[in-house]
């Protein structure tokens, strides 16, 4: 009985912890509600085709959507596998356009999953240092150390701050902003 009240306690504190996280994103967030939603269902639709398909893997491509435009970043080993990635995310409903950052894998790249994974969070440290930028508004994506922004931001000023600051991370080799603003 105590391990049951212990998991149900568990499953209360998440449920509380997820929904402020949800409430939170969406009063920062640029978009109305049904619209995040829909966009979230639209990448989780996305990932989930990725994961069942043979050809693209699930690991290498990652999908996220903005009012219906999807974005595609990460790494693909043949031609094969970009195509079947792209087909797949234009095929879903409410999708209106498919962009891509797909990069081609290199054997013999110095910079790593943990350079990539250092690079992000070094990013985001500096979006979230600044009280200029909604920082949970920007997406930050990390490719063979080329960073890639993504999201709606209230202003081309928040555009322009948070490209600087991925440009200012030691080890970053490029920047490629998706970034939107609102005004």
């Amino acid at each position: 009985m105590k391990k049951y009240l212990t998991m149900i306690s568990c499953f209360i504190i998440l449920a509380i912890a997820f929904g402020c996280t949800t409430v939170y994103k969406a009063a920062v967030d640029e978009r109305n509600v049904r619209t995040i939603a829909s966009d979230k269902k639209i990448a989780a639709t996305i990932l989930k085709e990725f994961y069942d398909d043979k050809t693209v893997k699930v690991l290498d491509i990652s999908p996220a959507c903005y009012s219906g435009h999807v974005y595609l970043v990460g790494e693909y080993e043949t031609k094969k596998q970009r195509k079947r990635a792209v087909e797949i995310a234009r095929k879903k409903k409410g999708v209106k356009t498919v962009t891509t950052y797909l990069l081609p894998k290199k054997k013999d790249d110095h910079c790593g999953t943990s350079d990539n994974l250092a690079i992000t969070a070094k990013v985001k440290t500096r979006l979230i240092k600044d009280k200029e930028i909604w920082s949970t508004n920007v997406n930050v994506k990390t490719v063979q150390c080329n960073v890639v922004l993504l999201g709606i931001v209230g202003s081309k000023g928040e555009i322009r701050k948070a490209i600087t600051h991925a440009k200012s991370v030691e080890g970053v080799r490029s920047v490629k902003s998706f970034l939107k603003s609102v005004k």
